[in-house]
């Protein structure tokens, strides 16, 4: 008998992961439910790193072909510090608009045969009385078929910094950290193109900067309006575009188990990933990909649900370790801004306690020239 695999959520977790069940067993009947209607989605880019890239052309270059060519790349980043700039060679990503990403998603799920129903809202009732051998959870932050969690042993706390995901017209010509002080804090920009002529523009501060500012009595506008100010030599003109881009708090979610009878978690409905590492999409694709892959070993369903927890977890884990430790730097990078601007940059390279010097000798061996001769005094000469 066909198996029935019920989506919940028509992001890139829940679109990708449909899509393989489907691929891999024809006969499965795959429904994706999405809240919202069809093209409609909030934010603007999304980043992978080349890595990111890497276990996708591995494990499914189909897909890796279908959305790689829409990507803009680019091989080093910039960091902006008072008022230098620095290049961190060989730190490679790639990016491309949020909605494109999944349009072509959605383009590959409806050819594989699954079935998308947009401007449905689920509820914790409805997930009850779903028809379906398998429930996934791949509906977000606030995942229905998680529900309280208290199944799933769920933790859930925030990190201290304000940020608001903008927009621009401006293309960056690097994935780059602009650090600036306002007279009233510190404020960061991380901004990147992801098509020709746009570009994402996340603006971050602690929150004795977003309230001294008076970001917390603001609306969306005139969020945006200041923001364009602080950050005018860096937009160089161009304006902030806005799309629910309201200050947050990133949420640091973590479920201690992501099965719960023939319901399982994916993606952002099961662990969070701070965007500061820029591997949110890539380990909802990747939770994607090892879910397929158990299903697709296991004909008992408890038993690939089982396998996949088991082997997924521990791997996701540790990439979530490094970006909360990368989240920490940013909630601190006040207490660090009156570093020498390479001196900064090394901070920051290192942040996650990933790279080694040796690892970033291999990796960036221009910034790491410019670094230790630095150390060695002769800072001048490396310039």
């Amino acid at each position: 008998m066909a198996r029935k695999i019920a989506v919940a959520g028509g992001g890139p977790a829940g679109l990708y992961v449909a899509t393989l069940i489907k691929r891999d067993d024809p006969q499965a009947l795959v429904t994706v439910t999405e809240q919202n209607p069809n093209g409609a989605t909030f934010g603007f880019g999304v980043v992978f790193s080349d890595q990111a890239l890497g276990f996708l052309e591995t494990d499914d270059p189909q897909t890796h072909q279908l959305i790689t060519p829409h990507m803009e790349r680019w091989r080093n980043m910039t960091i902006a510090h008072q008022g230098e700039k620095i290049t961190i060679d060989g730190i490679g990503f790639a990016a491309i608009g949020r909605l494109h990403l999944i349009q072509l998603l959605q383009q590959r799920a409806l050819e594989t045969g699954v079935e998308i129903q947009h401007s449905t809202t689920l509820s914790a009732g409805g997930v009850e009385n779903l028809d379906a051998d398998l429930i996934v959870g791949a509906d977000g932050l606030n995942s229905v078929v998680r529900g309280n969690g208290k199944a799933y042993g769920t933790a859930i706390d925030h990190f201290s910094n304000h940020f608001a995901w903008f927009g621009t017209n401006k293309p960056f010509d690097t994935l780059t950290q602009t650090f600036v002080e306002t007279g009233l804090g510190t404020m960061n920009a991380h901004h990147y193109r992801y098509s020709p002529d746009m570009s994402t523009f996340i603006v971050e501060c602690d929150h004795e900067t977003f309230t001294a500012h008076g970001f917390d009595r603001m609306d969306e506008k005139a969020t945006s309006t200041l923001c364009e100010e602080i950050f005018a030599e860096t937009l160089d003109g161009s304006p902030l575009i806005a799309n629910h881009s309201h200050w947050r708090q990133f949420p640091r979610l973590w479920c201690n188990k992501w099965v719960n009878g023939n319901r399982v978690l994916i993606g952002d409905s099961a662990h969070t990933a701070h965007f500061s590492i820029g591997s949110g999409t890539r380990l909802a694709m990747e939770d994607a990909i090892a879910l397929a892959a158990a299903l697709r070993d296991n004909s008992e369903i408890e038993k690939a649900l089982a396998a996949f927890e088991n082997a997924r977890k521990p791997v996701a884990q540790k990439i979530i370790s490094a970006a909360n430790t990368s989240a920490l730097w940013y909630d601190d990078f006040r207490s660090k801004m009156n570093l020498a601007p390479v001196d900064f940059c090394f901070d920051y390279i290192t942040r996650s306690g990933r790279v080694d010097l040796d690892r970033l000798r291999k990796l960036s061996p221009d910034f790491m020239h410019l670094y230790e001769t630095s150390r060695s005094g002769d800072l001048e000469a490396a310039l």
